[in-house]
């Protein structure tokens, strides 16, 4: 498997592995699928110090992470929010894990403080990946999303770099 910084011919398959995502789990509080022109203008926004890595397998596109601004406001410039995708099939083969950890390296590479994870309180398997390779929880959300006709809360977790 080979982790790599994700190219413009990537967004279609990064939108399939999102996509599932919205319409069939709470994983992304999304509720709209992206359009290939939507998943496009993703990627352009996060090139930069903002990135985006792919997981590639035998010429295919088994998982991606990337990294977002975790706020507006330019006091947190140095704090980013990370981000992970792995197609079903894959997941529990390492792929998440070895994008997460190279994920870090990337934001400690250029230059971040602090790396935020979001995520919706039932998400066992994310909590525990982001416990194994370093995050602490620091907070919970209680009830601010609402998804498929249920209260969703989001879990805050943070590893500084």
């Amino acid at each position: 498997m080979e982790i790599r910084l994700a190219r413009t011919a990537d967004a279609e398959a990064i939108r399939q592995i999102y996509n599932v995502e919205v319409t069939g789990s709470t994983v992304t509080f999304d509720l709209v699928p992206r359009s290939s022109e939507d998943q496009v203008a993703w990627l352009e926004a996060r090139s930069g110090a903002m990135v985006v890595l792919v997981a590639e397998e035998a010429g295919e596109i088994v998982g991606f992470a990337s990294l977002s601004p975790y706020k507006d406001r330019p006091a947190y410039a140095t704090s980013v929010e990370d981000s992970v995708y792995v197609r079903a099939d894959q997941r529990g083969t390492g792929v998440g894990r070895a994008l997460l950890t190279e994920l870090i390296a990337s934001a400690g590479a250029r230059g971040f403080h602090t790396v935020m994870a979001r995520i919706v309180g039932h998400h066992e398997a994310s909590i525990a990946l982001h416990r194994a390779v370093g995050f602490e929880t620091v907070g919970i959300e209680r009830e601010v999303g609402r998804k498929f006709g249920q209260w969703l809360d989001v879990m805050i977790m943070q590893r500084m770099l």
